[in-house]
């Protein structure tokens, strides 16, 4: 695909550090370093490209998705009915958000290679680091998906599969929801090997969908162990 921009316009190395730059290096702001690292992400990324539209779109509709219908799966029952076993219409879930999660990271890769790179970023230390955090996030993911088992990984607590206790074995003694940065990290690593800011502003986005959706699914779940252990819990 056609680079956006002009390569020889892209932000050089040193103007990362300069003095328009959070102050200097001997009068750095902390408070808006953030801002200043997303400000210079952007000079080399276009907001309008359709490519990175769709990445943008699929990252944040994906968490949505499944939590909508998850949700209204655990307050009608409507799936379980309809495919005759909580388990089928898990599976079926599943399926979809299967789909769904090789969408957006085809859309996230189009709009990396759509863009222009960094050449900082272009070595083969960086190459490197980007392929130990992807191995990082597929040990997290892969880990994760066999303590958790199938139903476990796709919501089964909304359709009434619920564990007998609380998992605790790796990755899970070490870390909260390694699910989802096993996924931030393989996001990461990708951007870092393909050399791409576009890469590194998409996967902030994959943080702060993940991060919301959080908000919104740990106390879920926290209340529906909850009623399961305050009485008998019905399965439909």
């Amino acid at each position: 695909m056609k680079r956006s921009g002009d390569p020889g316009a892209k932000p050089t190395s040193s103007s990362v550090a300069g003095p328009d730059c959070c102050g200097g290096l001997g009068n750095i702001d902390f408070r808006q370093a953030d801002l200043c690292v997303m400000t210079w992400l952007l000079g080399y990324v276009d907001p309008l490209d359709p490519s990175f539209v769709a990445a943008v779109l699929t990252i944040a509709f994906n968490p949505l998705y499944w939590n909508v219908v998850a949700r209204w799966e655990h307050k009608t029952r409507k799936l379980s009915r309809a495919f005759g076993s909580p388990y089928l219409a898990c599976y079926s879930l599943s399926v979809t958000i299967l789909l769904l999660n090789f969408l957006r990271s085809h859309c996230f890769t189009q709009a990396m290679v759509s863009q222009p790179k960094m050449d900082s970023l272009d070595t083969p230390a960086a190459y490197g680091l980007g392929l130990a955090l992807l191995g990082l996030g597929v040990v997290l993911v892969l880990s994760s998906f066999f303590a958790l088992g199938f139903a476990g990984t796709f919501l089964g607590d909304y359709f009434g599969i619920l564990k007998e206790a609380r998992v605790t074995v790796f990755p899970f003694n070490i870390l909260d929801n390694p699910m989802y940065w096993g996924s931030t990290a393989n996001y990461l690593g990708w951007a870092i090997m393909h050399a791409s800011p576009t890469g590194l502003l998409l996967t902030v986005l994959v943080a702060l969908t993940y991060m919301v959706a959080l908000l919104y699914e740990e106390p879920f779940t926290a209340e529906i162990y909850r009623q399961k252990a305050s009485g008998p819990h019905r399965r439909s």
